[in-house]
């Protein structure tokens, strides 16, 4: 049966409303998580954020509470292995019986030379920003598929990264652009393209359960894992950046919040990069066009 638009509500209220949800953000204490719990307690939801320290989370709990109108609770979690990973949800268990979206986020990354890169430097990498999702996504299956619906499915939004998309990173080459000189975060980049391949292999499974699975591929963000990059490199990285300028608060949480909202109920499997146009444009911004003429 067609659905038009004369039966429908297309107002943002009810596109764009967030007081219903029920919301983790693994790694949320910080970064990119931060920006992203902000984001959903600002617009009402209820949100939980875990992480390794106890201490970043009561801050930024007691932080995003002042804000309001929503709510922020904490799990202190470890997510390192498949232990780390029940531990969370067994948590998180506790504290609801429901979710409605799931953001993984925690991740790290590895900087080493090319001919002396530890295998830690792999094992750790993989485990924590690929296993973990996985593992946290299976474990809370039962509060992800409560209650959901076709029009109204729950959502996994895995944080991935432009390293994911592109050959290390296109501002430096294989290197990464925010590794210290000589050193190249070489299972970070592979790690983050599994995260966005496992994303589309979820979101085939997890569809006809009514649950999204995305992932979201940020170019360069301050956080604690970019900030030793950015105050090194800073000046370097504006210049091949289109727009002039790295990513901010404003821009990661509209997009977290887009994929959440009734308005991307029927967006699954997809990866949206969020860089400011450097991965499309080759790391070409306008001022390294302008030193080039």
């Amino acid at each position: 049966m067609a659905h038009t638009s004369a039966a429908a509500d297309l107002s943002v209220a009810n596109l764009f409303g967030f007081q219903k949800d029920v919301v983790l953000v693994t790694g949320g204490a910080t970064g990119l998580g931060e920006m992203a719990a902000q984001a959903f307690v600002q617009n009402g939801a209820r949100v939980i954020i875990a992480s390794r320290k106890k201490s970043e989370l009561e801050k930024t709990a007691a932080r995003l509470n002042s804000l309001g109108p929503g709510k922020c609770d904490y799990v202190v979690a470890d997510l390192k292995d498949k232990a780390g990973c029940d531990v969370l949800c067994a948590e998180v268990k506790k504290k609801t019986d429901k979710l409605t979206v799931l953001i993984n986020n925690s991740g790290a990354t590895w900087g080493a030379p090319y001919d002396d890169f530890p295998e830690s430097g792999w094992d750790k990498i993989m485990s924590l920003n690929v296993k973990s999702i996985f593992y946290v996504t299976v474990g809370l299956h039962s509060l992800l598929t409560k209650d959901a619906t076709a029009d109204v499915p729950s959502r996994v939004i895995n944080i991935a990264s432009t390293a994911g998309v592109a050959t290390g990173d296109v501002t430096s080459g294989p290197e990464g652009g925010l590794a210290a000189p000589g050193t190249g975060t070489y299972s970070y980049g592979p790690s983050k393209a599994a995260v966005i391949h496992l994303s589309k292999i979820q979101a085939s499974k997890l569809m006809q359960e009514h649950v999204t699975v995305n992932a979201v591929c940020p170019g360069v963000f301050p956080s604690r894992m970019s900030n030793f990059g950015l105050e090194k490199a800073m000046a370097s990285l504006l210049r091949q950046h289109p727009s002039g300028r790295v990513g901010k608060a404003e821009d990661f949480g509209g997009l977290v919040l887009f994929l959440a909202s009734r308005g991307a109920a029927h967006i699954t499997g997809n990866a949206f990069v969020i860089d400011g146009g450097v991965t499309v444009s080759g790391g070409k911004g306008k001022a390294a066009r302008q030193e080039k003429l």
